[in-house]
């Protein structure tokens, strides 16, 4: 591997590792992200750490104020309600677009089939591609712009058990088969249900 090709992977392959202890809440809400820190978890220089960070603040995973530590965001109840209902509106919108299934959102379901208790990743791969699969770009840009914070939220709906994996996994179903019978209003409707008792279980719990 090249000097440049290695400088390019690396970045990516913490940001992965990260992304995904975030999601997991192995790094909790609240939780500092250094660029100390982080280059001597993966032993790498402060330089590739700021980058794996950086990325994750764009993407809403972390957050950042001028001259302070990232972190990982602590969503209040109002900004999680805020978080799912905008995820409706866009998601609903977008599969009403769908004119089939993506392959991509097919092997997510599929695979999150086989996921167990760790479905987090599959049902957001799963999300992700219904999205990429319909034509307006302006919908998948508005979806990217939330899916940071829509994933921090999957990953307590995950780490608190608050659905199991054969829960989302007759919910996608009904999603998929709406879209395979033509049905654009179904499929919609099915979308926003399905986040509806994601946003009610969290919200529920975190006022516990």
């Amino acid at each position: 591997m090249t000097a440049a090709r290695h400088a390019n992977v690396l970045p990516e392959a913490i940001y992965a590792d990260l992304r995904s202890s975030i999601i997991a809440q192995e790094i909790a809400p609240g939780a500092t992200v250094t660029e100390s820190t982080v280059a001597a978890r993966f032993g790498v220089a402060r330089q590739t750490a700021k980058a794996a960070i950086g990325r994750l603040v764009v993407e809403g995973l972390l957050r950042r104020e001028t001259h302070k530590a990232a972190r990982v965001p602590a969503l209040t109840a109002a900004e999680i309600a805020d978080v799912y209902d905008s995820r409706a509106v866009v998601e609903s919108a977008a599969v009403a677009r769908l004119e089939g299934i993506p392959a991509a959102a097919l092997a997510a379901h599929r695979a999150l089939i086989e996921a167990g208790a760790d479905f987090a990743h599959q049902d957001i791969a799963f999300h992700r591609a219904l999205v990429a699969g319909q034509p307006s770009s302006r919908l998948a840009r508005m979806h990217a712009l939330i899916m940071g914070e829509v994933e921090l939220c999957i990953g307590q709906v995950q780490a608190a058990h608050l659905l199991s994996a054969d829960d989302v996994v007759a919910q996608h179903q009904g999603i998929l088969d709406a879209v395979l019978a033509g049905d654009p209003g179904r499929a919609a409707r099915l979308t926003a249900e399905h986040i509806a008792v994601s946003r009610d279980r969290l919200l529920a719990h975190v006022d516990s």
